[in-house]
């Protein structure tokens, strides 16, 4: 499987999740995320995709430029879209090419990191962030509705799957 491919499956999940939420509780502050949202972690998880897409015509990848956008986050039916309209890039963009990360990780200056990268191996930390947010995404809808129909390893690694798969 391609990393695109890996990308939207992820995406599509996410998708089927928010379809079988309701609009409250898709906004709903839940004590078990520490008061934070389902839609806020799914506001994060896409806007970093945003992100990727953004930088394409400057090749220049900088996460803290998110828009934090309330609408993603508490509109269940633009977030949808919103993944629809990344898994349409993915489909349109193909190949590697390189960028420049940008982030600065201290909090009381600016002090810029650069580093030099590349489109896939954004893509891969896309990934990798999703599922980590995925894994408190469930936490959330199962602390709301048990009934919820998670879909196969939602929010566990693919590495973690094949292990436990081997443990068998």
């Amino acid at each position: 499987m391609s990393i695109h491919k890996s990308a939207q499956q992820l995406l599509h999940q996410i998708d089927d999740v928010i379809r079988q939420l309701e609009a409250d509780d898709y906004h709903k502050p839940l004590t078990v995320l520490s008061n934070s949202t389902i839609g806020q972690h799914i506001r994060h998880t896409l806007e970093f995709f945003i992100c990727l897409i953004d930088g394409r015509n400057e090749r220049v990848i900088n996460y803290d430029s998110r828009k934090h956008d309330k609408v993603i986050e508490t509109d269940p039916k633009i977030a949808r879209s919103v993944i629809q309209s990344i898994i349409d890039f993915l489909n349109a963009e193909s190949e590697d090419f390189p960028v420049t990360f940008q982030a600065n990780y201290e909090i009381e200056r600016d002090d810029e990191v650069v580093v030099k990268s590349s489109f896939y191996r954004e893509l891969a930390y896309n990934i990798e962030h999703a599922i980590h947010h995925m894994a408190l995404i469930k936490i959330g809808v199962r602390a709301l509705n048990e009934d919820i129909v998670l879909p196969d390893h939602f929010g566990v690694a693919s590495s973690t799957v094949r292990y436990q798969i081997k443990q068998k």
